[in-house]
């Protein structure tokens, strides 16, 4: 699924005209015109459809793909955007664009399509980034699921409280939509939950670790109690069991039966790029995570704590939240027995000075700095013995790597990590 080429051309040339000082006064204004003339175009197509929008700093994907687990099971017809991938009914092509959402534009068409293919859910993953730019903008709300709030795009909104009002903003576009019942979910575990609770809604549910006590977490499995029904499933980590009673609590709000969430669950084997296993018949844990902040970097090193660790870093970015390039070094030290320091995304930055910052903040542990991001994971691979967990972090399923002037190196972690292993003499 492509963005409207003549818009894409448009746009750019229409800013062009604006005077700079003049365009950063009316940015909201232009934001929120192309945010209504998109609607428009497509004929304000969340008015025919349910629209269901996970947001929070961690877990909008794995909980996207959840709840579109549960409905599927459940007998509805689902649309699916976000980091991932794009899915309308049975068709579904990998998101490409190193971003959640790619416009306005691009939103409204899909949402226009899922009701042409008279899907029943649309399941929309919302960052903050696209609450700036008004992407939820004229889309009716049906629902909204919250994971959690925590320090992320610091430098793009300058402040974590500007931060966390683009967050919030996506909460009262539920509140000021015309649709009924207006459900929110929230993770009741995490310190900014009643903030999101605090707008006008007609079903308010929340969910907390608590739930599902008593629970057993195991490297590649999960299994746990909620509402007196034992659940399983072959997700790992307390973040995913988190992720799994967003689901579980929304599918509950609107309807779905404890036997068809048990059956969806049971049937759900992980999402690509997600604490993915790389199985090519060795002897040691190969895992592709997209981590790429400091909590969430701790938590799937928490997941293989019993194990030796080899990690593959990259720590984050060029040109954005530099601040927590020693933290994330931090956190590496602390739980990783070997850390290899290589080429995540520098665009512009120069990555020698990235890795020097992630450095300044490991203490402890043997650190290595392999640039070249393939030769850092077979090194990792080379040292890895039975038993080991090598993990390697920061891009999960991002397609490119991005380098000056926003050049694109094609990329895929798991396909490199598979083709590593090949070499030496594994054989799935």
């Amino acid at each position: 699924m492509k963005p409207n080429t003549l818009i894409e051309t448009i746009l750019p040339l229409i800013k062009r005209c604006i005077p700079r000082n003049i365009f950063r006064r009316a940015q909201p204004l232009y934001h929120f015109l192309l945010a209504f003339f998109s609607a428009l175009l497509y004929r304000f197509p969340s008015r025919q459809i349910k629209v269901v929008v996970i947001t929070g700093t961690k877990g909008k994907t794995s909980t996207s793909e959840i709840v579109n687990a549960i409905l599927e099971e459940a007998g509805y017809h689902t649309a699916v955007a976000g980091t991932l991938r794009f899915k309308i009914g049975d068709e579904e092509e990998r998101n490409l664009y190193k971003m959640t959402i790619p416009g306005r534009f691009f939103v409204q068409h899909f949402l226009r399509r899922a009701v042409t293919a008279k899907c029943d859910w649309v399941i929309l993953e919302m960052t903050s980034e696209g609450a700036r730019y008004f992407r939820h903008r004229f889309i009716g709300l049906d629902a909204l699921i919250f994971t959690n709030l925590s320090p992320e795009h610091i430098e793009s909104h300058g402040s974590f409280e500007n931060y966390k009002d683009a967050k919030l903003s996506i909460v009262r576009a539920l509140a000021s939509s015309k649709k009924r019942p207006r459900i929110i979910v929230a993770n009741a575990d995490d310190t900014y939950a009643r903030e999101f609770l605090a707008v006008d809604a007609d079903t308010k549910t929340t969910f907390a670790l608590k739930d599902a006590e008593p629970y057993t977490l195991e490297k590649d499995s999960t299994t746990f109690s909620f509402m007196g029904s034992p659940l399983s499933a072959h997700l790992s980590g307390a973040f995913n069991l988190s992720n799994m009673l967003a689901g579980i609590s929304f599918a509950k709000t609107i309807g779905v039966s404890p036997e068809v969430i048990r059956r969806a669950l049971e049937k759900f084997h992980g999402i690509r790029g997600r604490v993915e296993r790389v199985e090519m018949g060795q002897d040691f844990d190969v895992i592709v995570d997209y981590a790429h902040t400091v909590d969430s970097l701790q938590k799937v090193y928490e997941v293989f704590q019993d194990a030796r660790k080899i990690c593959v870093l990259g720590g984050c970015g060029g040109g954005r939240d530099s601040w927590k390039r020693p933290a994330m070094g931090a956190i590496a030290s602390a739980h990783c027995d070997e850390i290899i320091l290589t080429n995540e995304d520098p665009y512009d930055e120069d990555p020698q000075k990235i890795i020097s910052e992630v450095l300044a903040g490991i203490e402890g542990a043997d650190a290595e700095i392999i640039l070249d991001r393939r030769v850092a994971i077979a090194t990792a691979l080379k040292k890895a013995c039975t038993g080991d967990s090598v993990i390697i972090t920061g891009k999960g399923t991002d397609p490119y790597i991005m380098g000056p002037n926003c050049a694109k190196t094609p990329w895929d972690d798991a396909t490199v990590a598979r083709e590593e292993l090949t070499k030496l003499g594994f054989k799935k």
